[in-house]
């Protein structure tokens, strides 16, 4: 007889054994060394229900999440409205897995419908699929189609992109045999093999930098342009169509959920009309049936390895709708308007932060006044500290604050600060103050 809950008989085990030349299950695991096949574990005595939920209470209690935080580097904390969670537990959207079927699926295939277009309003494209894994798959998977529409094999990755981003890009590069090469956005050399170069807009260390001619560039030399757009700055500054983009790729956390260990994210991926079937990821369509009635469907869906097999642009086959919806419910219950508040509190929290900090001796705002460069930044910039990052992060973390990113590899002692809309004036000056004190 099978054991509860699994779904195999005494004859599927034995003949699995047979097949794998074992006599027993002891047998199998044979190779474990015994002290670690079935360890002792130490576990206090169980609980009640009750008191196992009042011990994990206790528990979250301490958690130091509460923290006000200057951490960004690509997981941001933004106003999510409180529509979003009120939306996205309706019923209508309990089909938030792949919506094959469009007759039980309307409500899924509506959002998606609304969110491919929010998506094109805010990076100046033309059409968007129904959404990507995150922010650094979707750039890697803008750089293979770039491949794709070009017939060409060589990826320009500007320097300033997130490292991390850089590292997907490598990785899915390396599986189609494709090169990649990490440019200068000053000198960038295009050759005959130049699928496209890809740059991030606000860049790794917040900087906001002029993309047009870079557009021309690679246009001129046969490539498409690329570019990873901050949603939120979005609210705010060129959408990157606007300049020459081919591709504009973006992730949709900062707009859709708090950072929460990497995930769950949501892609955007938006590109000009005549590369649509190269994009990798469904499209959803708005259409009528045959009463006259208005019904969603899946338009495009010509990557999978279901439909097209080897020819397949992608091998992408799944799509975070849950989190797509959470972002189209935000960036609708914001507007216009709301995103471009929101955007401008971000740029004036962080430039007043970056002028306080200036005034602290042995702090060097990277991009501030003393180093007369007049490079732009949106909600973050690097700090040159007096003290190592770590130690700095070390001693804001004991005054009960979450310190930046550390940069130094890039720039000496650089402690990458991120402000947002959240940050109040006081929790500005608290931490010009701890940093003050370190010093």
């Amino acid at each position: 007889m099978a054991h509860p809950y699994i779904p195999l008989t005494d004859e599927d085990r034995e003949s699995m054994l047979r097949t794998v030349g074992a006599a027993t299950t002891d047998e199998l695991f044979a190779e474990i060394p015994a002290e670690h096949r079935d360890p002792a574990f130490d576990l206090p005595p169980a609980l009640a229900e009750a008191e196992l939920l009042r011990e994990m209470a206790a528990l979250a209690g301490r958690s130091q999440s509460e923290l006000p935080s200057f951490l960004g580097a690509g997981a941001y904390r933004h106003f999510i409205p409180s529509t979003v969670d009120h939306i996205i537990s309706r019923g209508e959207y309990l089909t938030a897995y792949t919506p094959y079927q469009p007759e039980i699926s309307q409500g899924t295939l509506q959002t998606v419908f609304e969110f491919q277009s929010l998506v094109c309003e805010l990076t100046g494209m033309e059409i968007a699929n129904a959404g990507m894994y995150d922010g650094a798959s979707a750039l890697a998977e803008a750089c293979l189609m770039a491949c794709s529409v070009t017939g060409r094999d060589r990826i320009l990755l500007a320097d300033t992109v997130h490292p991390h981003i850089a590292q997907t890009v490598e990785t899915y590069a390396a599986a189609r045999g494709l090169t990649v090469i990490t440019v200068s956005t000053e000198d960038a050399t295009f050759g005959d093999d130049s699928a496209c170069l890809a740059g991030q807009q606000p860049d790794f260390l917040g900087n906001v930098r002029e993309l047009g001619s870079l557009a021309d560039a690679a246009h001129a030399a046969g490539a498409l342009f690329i570019v990873s757009a901050d949603p939120v700055s979005l609210g705010m500054y060129q959408a990157p169509g606007d300049f020459g983009a081919d591709i504009v790729v973006s992730d949709g956390q900062p707009l859709a959920s708090p950072p929460n260990f990497g995930g769950p994210y949501v892609g955007l991926f938006a590109c000009r009309a005549e590369y649509q079937r190269h994009m990798p990821g469904r499209i959803c369509g708005r259409t009528t049936d045959l009463d006259g009635r208005t019904g969603y469907v899946l338009t495009l869906q010509t990557r999978e390895q279901h439909i097209r097999r080897e020819r397949a642009t992608s091998n992408i086959c799944t799509s975070t709708q849950l989190i797509a919806l959470a972002f189209t419910v935000a960036v609708a219950t914001l507007g216009k308007q709301g995103l471009r508040k929101m955007a401008e509190h971000c740029y004036h929290n962080a430039h007043y932060a970056a002028g306080e900090i200036e005034k602290l001796p042995g702090y060097d705002v990277v991009n501030g006044p003393s180093t007369g460069s007049g490079q732009e930044f949106f909600q973050e910039f690097v700090v040159r500290c007096p003290a190592a990052p770590g130690d700095v992060n070390r001693a804001l973390l004991e005054r009960d604050m979450i310190g930046g990113y550390d940069v130094s590899d890039r720039i000496d002692n650089g402690l990458l600060l991120c402000f947002s809309e959240l940050h109040t004036r006081e929790e500005i000056e608290a931490l010009v103050s701890a940093l003050g004190a370190i010093s």
